[in-house]
């Protein structure tokens, strides 16, 4: 049974952080709407928190703004209360109100980018893991996140697959260490799993994913991962934790050097091509 229901109101993951303000204020903005709609349809809290089958303690944190209202509960409401679509409408604000500002910051960038260019050293790209593949790097993190962090993060990382969705879609480039892929995160059937998600996108005609294998002996991205991300407009932001203190640049001066690096790693990796039949042997090795 969903923990928000019969009253209980501890499920992890759906907590205003008080150091979000705008998250937070997005938040109190939506609750005090609910309650103007359940005020004018005449309903007390306890009478509207029977409608939707949800505690009266919970319709009282979400109206106050303690609390992130879940998609189904927004339904119900928006049902009970006959809002024609209107409460349910806000659903997608109050999903992006669940992730980390950091988190929301750089969905926002990868929503509105035209191309994105990513070298990848630790881990599988963020948004290229399978759901199953996230958690798991989340839970074995140190010092642990809480498990309302866990699910906070996991949201988020699932939610920015939206460019997969966009039409044009993005033009994606990746470069993945072999290491990545060989690192058994999760256990053999969450990892045969990532590698196998790996293939399917590897075959998308907007991405091209490229493997740097670990036996090559010049290789210009031994000062960690980049991210590029160039707009519609012309403009452009990149980041890289070997360069400018690992802060997000959009100089050009600053741009072309991150550009420099990213073209000859893309150079010395493995064609797309080579890199999909890597992916597929180390498959076969399972």
């Amino acid at each position: 049974m969903d923990a928000e229901h019969n009253g209980s109101t501890d499920e992890p993951g759906w907590e205003v952080d008080p150091e979000d303000e705008q998250g937070a204020a997005v938040v109190a903005a939506v609750g005090r709407q609910l309650r103007v709609w359940r005020e004018a349809a005449g309903l007390r809290t306890a009478e509207f928190a029977a409608r939707i089958g949800y505690g009266e303690d919970l319709v009282y944190k979400v109206e106050s703004g303690k609390r992130i209202p879940r998609p189904e509960y927004l339904d119900k409401a928006d049902e009970a209360l006959q809002a024609g679509g209107r409460v349910s409408a806000m659903k997608r604000d109050m999903e992006q109100a669940r992730y980390p500002k950091r988190v929301r910051d750089l969905a926002k960038m990868e929503a509105k980018a035209v191309e994105v260019g990513s070298y990848s050293v630790h881990t599988v790209h963020g948004l290229f893991q399978t759901e199953e593949h996230a958690r798991a790097l989340f839970e074995m993190r140190q010092p642990p996140y809480s498990r309302t962090e866990i699910q906070a993060f996991l949201a988020a990382r699932m939610a920015r697959k939206v460019v997969f969705d966009r039409d044009p879609a993005p033009s994606i480039t990746l470069v993945q260490e072999e290491a990545t892929l060989r690192r058994r995160i999760g256990g053999k059937m969450v990892w045969r799993r990532q590698l196998e998600h790996l293939a399917e996108v590897a075959e998308m005609r907007n991405i091209a994913l490229q493997i740097m294998p670990l036996d090559v002996e010049i290789h210009a991205g031994m000062h960690g991962g980049i991210e590029i991300l160039k707009f519609a407009d012309g403009s452009a932001v990149g980041r890289s934790e070997g360069a400018f203190n690992g802060r997000p640049v959009s100089h050009a001066r600053d741009l072309r050097i991150l550009e420099l690096r990213y073209g000859m790693i893309r150079a010395q990796a493995l064609t797309p091509r080579e890199s999909l039949s890597f992916i597929e042997h180390v498959l076969g090795e399972t």
